[in-house]
Formats: C-alpha cells, sequence, structure tokens
C-alpha cells in the first residue's frame, strides 16, 4: 500500500509530540512493507525532497505571510492577516495536489493541518483518493489550535473562532475516517459538529521508550521528581514551581527537561531560585527518564495526548498528573499515578508531599499490566492505523 502523510512539520523541523508521533508512524509502516511518502512544511522558499529513514520526504515553503514556529511575535495586523490565509489556503491545496497526481497514493493520511488548511482535503476527494485524518491538536476548532487563551482554557468558542474554521468542519464529512489520539479530544470535535457520519476510532501513539529502564537506587533518600516537554504557561510549569515551595520536606529534586521562549525560562529562573531545582535544557528521553523516580504531568490545557505520558510508563515511571484533556486516560493505566485537578497548586503539592514520605512506593512505576503496554508498541499501533486505512477504503468506495 502507498500511504501518503500530510503533517505541518516532520523531523528534524519539531515543535511538539505531534512530528515525533507521525515520524514513528511513518518510519514503522516503511520498515514493515508499506511505501509512505510525507508532505511537510519548512522555513525555505523551495521545495526539497529527500528520503530519510525510508521515508520519501516533500517539505514545501509555507504559502502564508511568514514562518509561525519561531519565538518572534509578529504584529498584530501581521497575525490577522495570517490566519485569515490559512482558513482556506489554495495555493498550498495546489502544491498538495500537484505532488497527488505524481504520487498517485492509495491513501492521504492527513495530521496537523496548520499551514496548509482544509483545503487539501478537497484535492484529495477530487482524485477519489481514501482520505484519513488523525486529529492531534484542536486546529479545525481552535484558530489557535490550543482551545487556550489569556492563561486558561476556553469554556466556550469564540466567534472568530468558529468563522475562520467554518471550511475545516464543512469539509470535514468529506473525510473517510477519523482517528483521535484520545477519546477526550474526539468528543472536543464531533461535539460541534465535525466528521458528521464518519467512521472514528482512537488510536493511542507509539511509544520513542522501547523497554523499561532500570530503577533508581532504592535506597536513595532522595526523590527525583522531573517535568519533560515545552517550557511555557500552558504545559503547568508555573503550577509545578509553585507547588515546589509547599514541600514540607528538603529530599527532592525537581528536573526540569525542555526549552522555551528565552525571557520566558529567565523570569521562572529569577522568581524559583531554589537549588532543588535543576534547569536541563534538551534531554534525550532515555536519558532523562532513567535519571527519575516520578514524572509530572502538570498541563493546564487540555492536551490531546502527550508524549510523556505514555512514555513515563513505557520507562518504569510513576506520575503525577494533570486532570487536562486525555492526560487521564493513559493515566488510568499506571501502575502508579495520580490524577489531580488542573491548576491546582495545593492538590499538587499535597501529592508530592506525600511521595517524599513514601518514597519506596513511588519508586514502583510502569505499566498496571503487560496488556496496557501492548497498545503503544509499534506492533500494535501499525495494525490498528492499516485497519483504519482499510475502513477508509471501503467508506470511500461505497460513496464513490
Amino acid at each position: 500500500m502507498h500511504i501518503l502523510i500530510i503533517n505541518t512539520l516532520y523531523p528534524p523541523q519539531q515543535v511538539g509530540g505531534a512530528e515525533k508521533s507521525v515520524a514513528l508512524l511513518a518510519e514503522g509502516l516503511s520498515h514493515t512493507g508499506d511505501k509512505v511518502t510525507v508532505i511537510t512544511l519548512h522555513p525555505k522558499t523551495v521545495e526539497t525532497c529527500e528520503m530519510l529513514n525510508g521515508v520519501h520526504v516533500y517539505r514545501l515553503p509555507i504559502d502564508n505571510q511568514y514562518w509561525p514556529f519561531t519565538e518572534k511575535r509578529q504584529p498584530a495586523p501581521r497575525r490577522i492577516l495570517w490566519h485569515l490565509q490559512d482558513m482556506w489556503n489554495c495555493r498550498a491545496a495546489a502544491r498538495v495536489g500537484r505532488i497527488l497526481d505524481i504520487e498517485k497514493p492509495d491513501v492521504v493520511h492527513t495530521n496537523n493541518l496548520t499551514g496548509f488548511s482544509a483545503a487539501i482535503w478537497r484535492e484529495v476527494k477530487r482524485r477519489n483518493i481514501c482520505l484519513v485524518h488523525t486529529m492531534r491538536d484542536y486546529y479545525l476548532v481552535c484558530a489557535k489550535s490550543s482551545l487556550f487563551r489569556e492563561g486558561k482554557m476556553c469554556e466556550q468558542r469564540c466567534i472568530s473562532c468558529k468563522l475562520m474554521t467554518l471550511g475545516g468542519r464543512l469539509m470535514s464529512s468529506s473525510v473517510d475516517t477519523v482517528v483521535s489520539n484520545s477519546q477526550y479530544t474526539l468528543m472536543a470535535h464531533t461535539s460541534h459538529g465535525y466528521f458528521r457520519n464518519v467512521p472514528a476510532r482512537v488510536i493511542f501513539n507509539i511509544s520513542e521508550i522501547k523497554q523499561e529502564l532500570p530503577k533508581r537506587d532504592m535506597s536513595d533518600p532522595k526523590l527525583i521528581f522531573g517535568f519533560m516537554g515545552l517550557v511555557k504557561q500552558e504545559k503547568g510549569i508555573e503550577v509545578l514551581l509553585r507547588a515546589t515551595k509547599k514541600l514540607t520536606k528538603t529530599n527532592w529534586i525537581l528536573k526540569i527537561a525542555g526549552v522555551g521562549e528565552e525571557s520566558y525560562v529567565a523570569g521562572l529562573k529569577k522568581e524559583f531560585t531554589a537549588p532543588e531545582i535543576e534547569w536541563l535544557g534538551y534531554v534525550r528521553p532515555n536519558d532523562f527518564y532513567r535519571s527519575i523516580d516520578v514524572s509530572i504531568i502538570p498541563s493546564i490545557w487540555a492536551e490531546p495526548l502527550p508524549r510523556t505520558a505514555l512514555n513515563t510508563f513505557a520507562a518504569g515511571r510513576s506520575a503525577i498528573c494533570a486532570d487536562s484533556g486525555g492526560i487521564p486516560e493513559v493515566a488510568s493505566m499506571g501502575k502508579k499515578a495520580v490524577v489531580y485537578p488542573a491548576n491546582s497548586v495545593s492538590a499538587l503539592a499535597e501529592i508530592m508531599n506525600d511521595a517524599l514520605n513514601n518514597v519506596q512506593a513511588w519508586r514502583i512505576g510502569g505499566w498496571y499490566n503487560a496488556e496496557n503496554a501492548k497498545i503503544f508498541t509499534e506492533e500494535v499501533t501499525l495494525e490498528r492505523y492499516r485497519a483504519a486505512y482499510s475502513i477508509g477504503a471501503e467508506y470511500s468506495h461505497d460513496r464513490n
């Protein structure tokens, strides 16, 4: 089968976990017998092609006002123009259509659409190609892709988001199978009228941690907490740092692995100066999880499914998780995991204090059972996606 995957970014261009998830899927499909082509965006002004780990990758320039994946904040008028153009990007769709005519795939599998827009779906269906879409963010229901504004989750969709995402909602019924990486994210779309009468399923991501890592020294009285991810407000980093000020014992270390806007990180370092807090910058996942006992996932926005959740248990670690988005769906599969109300500094501190009083109990982490672990393996994920492609192909055939 020839599968053409579309995602806004693809390694080495990377912002969050979605790019890693898409790459693991693409490479897994390729290594197990399928022909895989990827279309993605890059900041250059010319199109490029390359073979990367068995995957044929087209990298296209962005057909819009500017490359949005930088720390530089653009003036408001320019941002507005960018979003208006991204409502229905005909130029990006035409580029994708030309590649579809060259590659002639059996299935087109779209993921994050920022910079492409839902206009590319029309190009796929004009050619009567099976179309499968995976939701990895909230782009289709929110212009910012996050349902998060001014430090809190959006309780209602604003008028501008409804207008700017109208094209995607109308086109969503043309998708032949929709996949979500969490039940929460699926409901966040279908409850707003997206993907009406489209076959839907939840398929979790592949964990990049292939086997459980050795436990740290069980006799060490210090408990090492860890945060991995982008250092930004919506990830709950401020909630976590404030919780450390409420810890009643000193037998702890907090390792923060990740990068963020330079001025924002500098401000946090200036405010939270406890010597127990270690700022690591970028760290490889295996190295990070090997060095900690408890992973803290404090997101205050409704993350569809952070890779840190599944990697934590795959590495054999315990977790303290905010009840945001799809996080609780994975937390329920952990051997040692506690969920608390997102944004609650006191609730998080209380759980951390309990852990410091029961260090040995919090070193017993990992998946609750072997069946949970299998869900996030490459073998099972590829099997489930191939089934989704088959269902989509049947649905597409019946429509045509």
